[in-house]
């Protein structure tokens, strides 16, 4: 049930994605990049090819309300600071939530930006091996791209680059004939922080409550890795 529940999310998540990249470029995947990137990554997370088309038909209707991307940041319990990223389509009712999330689990919401300076913005692109393409030749092409991390992962490579450099990366990998199968936003803390096991079980049901909310699409913190 979990996997179905975990799914789930995942096809909610794409699908607003998916929503909002058309509302901003057009339906056209050949003339709108994000949605290119979108759809190829609803493929390879086999969401069904109807809720793709839900996705680009809801931007398109007049009568559906726009939804809008709001961060929120605060900290968790024993000082863990967490970004909550959301796309709603009612921000009085998400940031309420958010609010009574944090509260009630030991935390409080902060004002906007005021734990920016704690992560950075990177843009995540997942894309297949290439034959006859080295990772190492790989990093020395994409350096001037505003790639500064190129790692392998299960089979996959994983290119880590500026926030503002997401364009520029999609527009090499495709010129280049790479396979993308994802490209994602990520917020990567620039020092984590240790908690005890008691301690990461508490915070864990507040990052947990916060996943289980259909407004929010990512959320991260700087907590260690266990």
């Amino acid at each position: 049930m979990k996997r179905w529940g975990n799914m789930a999310r995942v096809f909610t998540k794409l699908g607003k994605q998916i929503t909002i990249a058309v509302r901003e470029s057009g339906p056209d995947p050949d003339t709108n990049p994000r949605l290119r990137v979108l759809i190829q990554q609803s493929k390879k997370e086999n969401m069904p090819k109807e809720n793709v088309e839900r996705a680009i038909k809801k931007a398109t209707d007049k009568d559906v309300s726009d939804y809008k991307e709001m961060v929120y940041e605060g900290y968790g319990p024993f000082g863990i600071a967490i970004v909550v990223e959301t796309a709603t389509d009612n921000t009085t009712r998400t940031v309420a939530n958010v609010r009574s999330y944090f509260n009630r689990h030991g935390g409080s919401l902060g004002t906007s930006g005021s734990l920016e300076f704690l992560f950075d913005h990177k843009c995540v692109f997942k894309i297949a091996e290439k034959e006859g393409v080295s990772l190492e030749e790989l990093e020395l092409e994409l350096i001037d791209y505003g790639v500064d991390e190129v790692a392998l992962d299960e089979g996959e490579i994983l290119l880590y680059g500026d926030f503002k450099s997401y364009s520029g990366i999609q527009s090499f990998l495709e010129d280049n004939g790479f396979e993308i199968h994802s490209a994602e936003f990520e917020r990567i803390p620039h020092e984590t922080k240790p908690v005890t096991e008691e301690q990461r079980a508490q915070i864990d049901k507040l990052l947990d409550k916060f996943e289980e909310d259909e407004d929010v699409q990512n959320v991260f913190h700087n907590m260690s890795v266990e």
